[in-house]
């Protein structure tokens, strides 16, 4: 059982990490707010709870490794890495800006702890499972954590390297899907086939597991069960778009829609009053 404590903690520096992005959308007017506050949560728990890398450079082998590979949920990786200490307020401020520092989506050349650049979806698995691979045959520890949209995954690529994935034997491999239900044209599971869609990471041979995305105590069970998996593991977290900020709660438009300065302060008061 997850310490109140702990869960009071991760809760904190998810409502700091929103704050962060909203802002950084309302500066640059940018799109996929609610792409990114889906997964806050997931990364909240990973970077203040999971992921093993404390103390280690960025570039050292021992250590987790986490790849965003639904790209353009980025705003949510920079606040969360600033919020951890390892991304700049000056880094933050240049986001999306005329010879800034931080462009819409990702590109590892811009911080040592960013691991891959992405953008175009359907490549963080394939990319995930050679690093898995790689330290398996090396013998160094630490486990490789990919994120991916719903949407994303009906890219041919994610499921080419779900099959090759069990064949591997990489069981240092976690496939975290951000299933919230809502891609930028509709909502997946009326524009294709996602029903039992932990029996399909099944039948590939992965361990499956359903949690809640955005709560903590949800996601830890699921991940001691995949700590545990012989093979590759895929959890599939349930999350709502846009969440933490009423107005913008599974709503498709705020898959493109820009935040105002009035927005930002109601979204801000709505996520204070909530921490």
């Amino acid at each position: 059982m997850m310490q109140l404590r702990l869960q009071q903690t991760l809760r904190e520096r998810a409502a700091n990490i929103r704050i962060t992005l909203l802002d950084m959308a309302r500066r640059s007017k940018s799109a996929h707010v609610g792409s990114s506050l889906s997964i806050v949560d997931i990364l909240a728990y990973l970077y203040f709870n999971k992921l093993m890398f404390d103390g280690e450079p960025a570039d050292s082998p021992f250590k987790d490794r986490f790849i965003l590979s639904k790209g353009h949920g980025a705003m949510a990786l920079y606040a969360t890495l600033h919020e951890k200490g390892l991304l700049s307020k000056e880094a933050i401020d240049g986001y999306m800006q005329d010879k800034g520092t931080l462009p819409a989506h990702l590109d590892k050349l811009t911080s040592s702890h960013i691991e891959v650049s992405a953008g175009s979806l359907g490549h963080g698995l394939p990319m995930g499972l050679g690093l898995a691979h790689g330290l398996k045959k090396k013998g160094i520890p630490g486990r490789v954590y990919v994120l991916m949209g719903d949407g994303e995954i009906q890219e041919g690529s994610v499921w080419e390297a779900a099959m090759m994935a069990p064949a591997l034997g990489v069981d240092n491999l976690t496939a975290i899907i951000d299933f919230n239900n809502l891609q930028g044209y509709g909502r997946p599971t009326e524009i294709m086939h996602f029903h039992n869609l932990d029996e399909k990471w099944e039948a590939f041979g992965w361990k499956a597991v359903i949690a809640d995305g955005h709560d903590f105590q949800s996601m830890e069970k699921a991940f001691a069960l995949t700590e545990k998996a012989e093979g590759p593991s895929a959890v599939i977290m349930k999350t709502t778009k846009g969440k933490g900020v009423s107005f913008m709660e599974d709503e498709l438009k705020w898959h493109y829609f820009i935040v105002t300065d009035e927005m930002f302060e109601q979204a801000r008061t709505e996520i204070l009053a909530g921490d």
